[in-house]
């Protein structure tokens, strides 16, 4: 216990440490506050309708990771899932068409440019799910005491939309900057954080409903084996998240003036989820969209196809969640790893892999490895990913099953573990111990050169 409060006192001793963590917290404290700020015209109180409809669809998951805002109709109630579903499309943009391809091939200044193309991006998608948003508010049973305004007279119902657009996509925008901001200026990445954030804050409420339903059904007994299953889930996501598979790579001697060069022997560490949790938070953007889209039938039934992908709990919803975890952690490892590269890397420092020919042999052996550590570890976090639909079979509340597994815990867990892996690395700059062991090392991160520590 002493050592673990000594590493504290490091962390405070180190002043940039110190300003980032505290920049970090404050603006994380203002996105909570801002999510308690309801939109005019709506009386939070009487959001029956709304908080109905997110207690048994994908609205709940929405609901989760915008820390209870989206309920209340808050300033903040779309997060910032519209600026990642921007994001996303950006990326498959920039891969399918030459000039945007071109874009990010020009450095600094192409990404400039396609990350001021999101922002405007993200503007449009947050005005068409803001009004999809308020439409489902108005349209929704329930929800007639919540709202403020002559519902007959069309001019007050058009200044409610109006300006609630507004309100809502300056929200959106605000919370994309303070994400940008925390990832410059502050602790970890901060779109991850503000996710993380509105977690953690429906956590509490969820434990506690749990227990008091086991209290009327099954005993603190169960409640507490419900406790032990849920930890060691989490367990099996660290060991996902910092799983390695590490590569053997020899470095020739050279003998430059007296002195005598390479010789070593290190390693080339591939994580099973080199990704993180990006394939989730764009999974789960992408299965928004049947949301939104659901919102705007107000007066008509949804189709079956679209009601099918709008219940968590369904087939057709969480197949379609697996099949796009899969392919974004496919994507998003191809972006971070380059075989090629990496050859070439290990060529021009008399590196090679024992047993491999340096060049194409050992770009092809690389990418072989890649793709052999990717499919299970894709396939591993997409069951994890589907665990609450089967913690929900086995009578676990709603409300708890969404941190019994699922999306919410892959992302809870991955940003943690970003998070304290950014302040190990300031730990061991200043050559203190770090967070999470005696060794100084957090496992599964990057040390020297090539050397990793496997799990």
């Amino acid at each position: 216990m002493k050592k673990f409060l000594d590493t504290f006192k490091h962390i405070w001793a180190i002043e940039e440490l110190r300003k980032r963590i505290i920049y970090t917290l404050m603006l994380l404290v203002i996105y909570r506050l801002g999510s308690y700020i309801i939109l005019p015209g709506i009386d939070a109180e009487m959001l029956e309708g709304l908080r109905g409809q997110t207690k048994n669809n994908i609205l709940g998951l929405i609901n989760t990771f915008a820390g209870g805002a989206f309920a209340r109709g808050a300033i903040f109630a779309l997060g910032i899932m519209p600026y990642i579903s921007a994001s996303i499309f950006m990326q498959l943009v920039s891969i399918a068409i030459p000039s945007f391809q071109r874009l990010q091939k020009e450095g600094e200044e192409g990404r400039r440019k396609i990350n001021q193309y999101t922002r405007i991006l993200t503007i449009v998608f947050t005005a068409v799910q803001a009004y999809a948003y308020l439409n489902n508010i108005i349209g929704t049973p329930g929800n007639a005491r919540a709202l403020l305004f002559n519902y007959g007279d069309i001019m007050s119902k058009g200044m409610f939309l109006f300006t609630n657009v507004i309100l809502l996509t300056a929200g959106t925008m605000f919370t994309m900057w303070m994400g940008e901001r925390i990832t410059d200026r502050g602790l970890g990445n901060g779109i991850s954080l503000i996710i993380m954030v509105g977690i953690i804050a429906r956590m509490p409420s969820a434990i506690v409903s749990e227990f008091l339903f086991r209290l009327t059904k099954g005993g603190p007994i169960l409640f507490l084996v419900e406790l032990v299953i849920w930890f060691m889930v989490v367990l099996l996501v660290i060991l996902l998240t910092q799983g390695t598979r590490k590569i053997s790579v020899n470095y020739a001697k050279r003998v430059i003036g007296n002195r005598q060069y390479g010789g070593a022997r290190q390693y080339l560490p591939i994580k099973i989820l080199a990704a993180g949790v990006m394939p989730i938070i764009f999974a789960q953007a992408l299965l928004f969209l049947p949301a939104t889209i659901g919102s705007f039938y107000t007066e008509t039934t949804a189709p079956d196809w679209l009601m099918s992908l709008m219940n968590p709990y369904g087939f057709w919803h969480n197949a379609f969640l697996v099949f796009l975890i899969v392919v974004f952690t496919y994507f998003y490892t191809a972006i971070i790893f380059n075989p090629v590269q990496m050859a070439e890397d290990m060529k021009r420092n008399n590196g090679f892999i024992p047993g491999i020919k340096p060049g194409k042999h050992t770009a092809n052996f690389i990418d072989g490895v890649i793709s052999r550590i990717t499919l299970p570890g894709a396939i591993a976090i997409s069951i994890v990913a589907v665990l609450p639909v089967f913690a929900v079979q086995a009578n676990v509340n709603q409300e708890f099953s969404q941190f019994f597994g699922g999306t919410s815990l892959l992302i809870l867990v991955g940003v943690v573990l970003d998070t304290l892996q950014q302040i190990d690395s300031y730990l061991l700059m200043r050559k203190y111990d770090g967070l999470m062991s005696g060794g100084g090392r957090m496992k599964g991160r990057m040390t020297n050169g090539y050397n990793q520590v496997d799990f």
